[in-house]
């Protein structure tokens, strides 16, 4: 998985502007790796396709609870 990461395409938000701020990669094995722009070499979380679309729904309907 380490080198999956180390390959990704990382991008954020454009209304992130130049602020630090969470950057995503769609990965080849179709899972979704989120990570800290402020710690690129840090840490990454890593969520299936289904938990990924299941985390942005919520968050798009506004029924995300933390």
């Amino acid at each position: 998985m380490k080198s999956e990461l180390s390959a990704a395409k990382w991008f954020k938000s454009q209304r992130s502007g130049t602020k630090d701020c969470v950057e995503v990669a769609f990965l080849d094995t179709g899972r979704v790796g989120v990570r800290d722009s402020k710690n690129p070499s840090g840490p990454a979380l890593v969520f299936h396709p289904g938990e990924w679309t299941a985390f942005t729904e919520s968050i798009a309907s506004g029924t995300f609870d933390r």
